[in-house]
């Protein structure tokens, strides 16, 4: 026995020499490649078999892997990254809406807008079976609701329903039809529980003047016309084709039970709640899931741990699907918090209301539910834009952390507003902040509907990236998409300047540029569970990378922000490259 042992490890050692030699099926070299693997984060050259990483280093040492049948990519000196990842887009509703109506945020005056819903309807764009509806509405759109109902409830309107949705995905506006039809009236607004009181706008006699947020706008969502299954898997194919032009490898699905239409904010959740899954799993079942979908189901936020029961029966309902995981469970604390919507909970109250918004946890037992899926070994992804909501999230994970250690990664997301006795609390509790930080702007939004009605404490600390990354915590990056792009250059760009078109938004906050190369690549792994898999090209992972046409870590800010990717590879495969 004693000879046998140096004997088998003899054996051992030499099929492992045969394998650190394998040829490899792919090597590109001649790069500025950025590994995202803090062990070994620049090298020339990349080898890859089977569809994962086979070994990083100099172009001399890759280069000792091509044999006969290896592909070989010279780079010639451009810049290679792992492919890029959202921790946090709703793809297939942003599918939808690229083949919709859609505004992008773009303000017109009334009669403008008038003009390009006529034209939507008649080329069919507008139309969601006899709904007109136009998404990416603005904001600044629903101060002037009063406005907007003059025009769109009469003359060639009067009896056709109307909708305008806001490029939140939390505020909209509707006609008269459409609020009948959703059983919207004077009747209903007085009737509303306190809880839900300023959801539906309303008129100095009491009647509905068309604005609607969260649970106000889940009543007439959930009376739109629902797009059929061709449709949805079309708007599935459509959103990775262009998250893989971005560079996006993978993302985060942070509703993925919820459908069009359903009141995801107050989603009350069956095992028959299966939303967008059966797109995706449609969508790799035809070979086109060229992406990694970490989707999570929504909770009602008033849910207890035995509601976590029903999830899990949908979630077995789509365990084993190729390139889906379902990691975990997304619950809402809160709104939005621009004006006039101002649901985002606050711990100082809004200036014009006296209100602190709705904070939708009940804080007292909260905790009890994050430590319940925790125990379950499911991450917890939160939901979080007002400072109360971020402060009543955290102190949900802790209770977790009391209970156990179980190594889970939690995230909270948005995190627009922070007070700075939480930035402390993100690192020991093991919570990343995923961000969306091409929002950080001085802007009219943040100047306008948000300076007015805020302390001036929580607007100094509005998306306060560098204060958590200060203290500890770990940033990822995501787009919300369809909210705002979903281009990881864009984003990366507005983290580093902070510049908009009024200026600076508190310059303190500003990132540097590998730490936004970090949040899209490994940290943004981690978000979404994924990272002992993907998120750096280090040996054994999956070869996802993109190639891209400048030296991001070399040039300007704005020709950072105006990257173009060469070539997406998902699993060693190429799986984008731009029209000739």
């Amino acid at each position: 026995m004693k000879r046998f042992i140096p004997n088998l490890l003899m054996v051992a050692m030499s099929f492992a020499s045969l394998e650190a030699m394998a040829a490899a099926d792919l090597v590109v070299f001649n790069g500025k490649i950025f590994t995202a693997d803090r062990s070994q984060p620049r090298v020339q050259a990349l080898a890859v078999l089977d569809g994962k990483v086979l070994q990083v280093g100099s172009d001399t040492q890759i280069k000792a892997l091509i044999e006969s049948g290896t592909q070989v990519i010279d780079l010639g000196g451009k810049t290679l990254m792992p492919g890029l990842i959202d921790s946090h887009s709703h793809a297939i509703f942003g599918g939808l809406e690229m083949v919709s109506a859609n505004m992008e945020d773009e303000v017109v005056d009334l009669d403008e807008l008038e003009k390009r819903l006529r034209g939507w309807r008649d080329d069919g764009k507008a139309k969601h079976g006899d709904v007109l509806s136009v998404a990416g509405m603005s904001s600044a759109y629903w101060a002037q609701s009063e406005a907007l109902g003059k025009t769109f409830n009469s003359g060639e309107w009067a009896s056709v329903p109307v909708v305008f949705t806001g490029s939140d995905h939390h505020t909209a506006w509707a006609n008269d039809v459409m609020l009948k039809r959703a059983g919207v009236d004077a009747a209903l607004i007085k009737s509303l529980p306190a809880a839900e009181d300023g959801t539906i706008g309303k008129l100095k006699d009491g009647r509905p003047n068309g604005f609607l947020v969260d649970a106000g706008w889940d009543r007439v969502a959930s009376k739109m016309p629902a797009p059929g299954a061709a449709d949805l898997l079309k708007a599935a194919q459509t959103a990775v084709r262009y998250n893989n032009s971005l560079g996006i490898t993978a993302w985060m699905d942070p509703a993925a039970n919820a459908a069009p239409g359903e009141p995801v904010f107050a989603l009350k959740p069956t095992e028959k709640t299966v939303g967008v899954l059966p797109v995706y799993k449609a969508l790799s079942q035809s070979g086109g899931m060229t992406a990694h979908v970490a989707a999570l189901l929504v909770a009602n936020p008033k849910s207890v741990p035995a509601d976590l029961d029903t999830l899990d029966k949908v979630r077995q309902q789509f365990q084993g699907v190729p390139n889906l995981t379902l990691p975990g469970i997304k619950i809402f604390a809160d709104g939005v918090i621009e004006y006039p919507a101002q649901s985002a909970a606050m711990i100082d109250p809004y200036s014009n209301s006296h209100k602190q918004g709705e904070l939708l946890i009940d804080p007292k037992h909260f905790g009890e539910l994050v430590s319940a899926i925790d125990q379950r070994g499911w991450l917890v992804h939160i939901h979080a834009i007002g400072d109360r909501a971020v402060r009543e999230s955290l102190n949900g994970i802790e209770q977790a952390r009391k209970d156990r250690q179980s190594g889970v990664t939690h995230s909270i997301t948005h995190l627009q507003m922070v007070n700075p006795k939480e930035f402390a609390r993100f690192k020991p509790l093991d919570v990343i902040a995923s961000m969306q930080l091409l929002w950080a702007s001085a802007d009219d939004y943040t100047t306008d509907m948000i300076k007015p009605y805020v302390s001036a404490l929580a607007f100094r600390y509005q998306y306060p990236a560098h204060s958590l990354l200060k203290q500890g915590a770990t940033i990822a990056g995501a787009s919300d998409w369809p909210v705002s792009s979903p281009n990881p250059f864009n984003a990366m760009a507005q983290a580093i300047t902070r510049d908009g078109p009024l200026g600076v938004l508190n310059a303190d906050e500003r990132l540097d540029r590998e730490t936004m190369f970090y949040a899209y690549t490994l940290n943004a792994a981690r978000t979404i569970g994924l990272d002992h898999q993907i998120g750096s090209l280090s040996v054994g992972k999956q070869a996802d990378f993109i190639v891209l046409d400048r030296d991001v870590f070399n040039v300007d800010n704005k020709a950072l922000h105006d990257t173009q990717v060469l070539q997406t590879w998902f699993a060693g495969r190429q799986v984008y490259a731009p029209p000739l």
